[in-house]
């Protein structure tokens, strides 16, 4: 093995799983929860850092950029797995939150060997997307050294896009490469070198907060209600009528009539019903207020 790679965070031994190959299943359970409970801990510590790239990302997406999530292995699937949530959670436009895994698609659920081991295929990869300097970049890797990953930041950062390095290990080869760092430290694995445990566990939950946060601030929510979900299949339209419906105070069928009214579209029908008027004045108070409802509703009380 790499002699640099043994002295990573990330490669060293868990002295408090030692034992876990003797253990019976109750004491291995045991010792993953307890390790498991410490990663939330290490994801507060780096809030300031995650804060920058929503900052990020948000204003690329409002000056009509997208956000780019890139790795290889475990960790481009956590960006592949992030970004396919958008378009149904907040009816986002697929092009505008990507994920992008070293060897494509068919490496999601088979691994496609060497494919992370050239910095030029992460360049590519962000080529063939036609990355702008309008974009943000999150280049993802446990280990922080993978050169897909390294090829790719330098690239965006090269062109103009916002460059973000996510690890979990301090110093890291990416953090090297771009605008901003997130190293998210959170001890050695279970497992030794099994960063698809704890390291995965924290940029899953670091990125679950960056694109939230983002569409927060992009008026895809209104309380803690996803008002922006796409419509696209009956479990979701109950789940928008039932969002209606502790907006509004409308009835269930009230709520059914509107939403279908709207075409289905969700912030629309909340308007319609709050402010009494029909499909289209809703839509313009909406598209006057830049799609937040609350601010749309207010617009019409003034």
């Amino acid at each position: 093995m790499d002699q640099k790679l043994t002295l990573l965070t990330t490669e060293s031994r868990n002295d408090r799983t030692l034992q876990i190959d003797t253990a019976d299943t109750k004491d291995i359970l045991k010792m993953m929860n307890e390790e498991d409970q410490k990663i939330a801990l290490a994801v507060g510590q780096v809030l300031p850092d995650v804060e920058v790239a929503v900052t990020f990302a948000y204003e690329s997406i409002k000056k009509g950029g997208r956000l780019i999530y890139i790795g290889a292995g475990t960790s481009g699937r956590l960006g592949v797995l992030d970004a396919v949530e958008c378009p149904p959670t907040f009816s986002t436009n697929p092009e505008v939150v990507q994920g992008i895994m070293a060897g494509g698609e068919k490496a999601f659920i088979k691994a496609v060997e060497g494919a992370e081991d050239k910095e030029e295929l992460g360049e590519q990869d962000l080529k063939n997307i036609h990355l702008t300097a309008n974009d943000t970049v999150i280049g993802i890797a446990a280990s922080g050294r993978t050169p897909y990953v390294i090829g790719a930041l330098n690239y965006a950062r090269n062109i103009g896009a916002k460059a973000v390095a996510l690890s979990c290990n301090e110093n890291s080869p990416i953090s090297k490469v771009a605008d901003h760092r997130i190293e998210v430290v959170v001890g050695p694995e279970v497992l030794t070198g099994s960063t698809r445990l704890r390291a995965a566990t924290a940029h899953k939950m670091i990125l679950n907060m960056i694109s939230t946060t983002t569409m927060i601030h992009l008026g895809k929510v209104y309380e803690n209600l996803m008002v922006d979900v796409h419509v696209s299949n009956h479990k979701l339209k109950e789940r928008a009528i039932h969002i209606i419906c502790k907006i509004t105070g409308a009835s269930y069928d009230k709520a059914k009539e509107t939403l279908e009214a709207a075409n289905n579209e969700v912030k629309t029908a909340i308007v319609m019903l709050k402010t009494e008027k029909n499909y289209e004045a809703a839509a313009a108070l909406l598209k006057q207020a830049n799609g937040y409802v609350r601010k749309a509703i207010e617009l019409e009380i003034e």
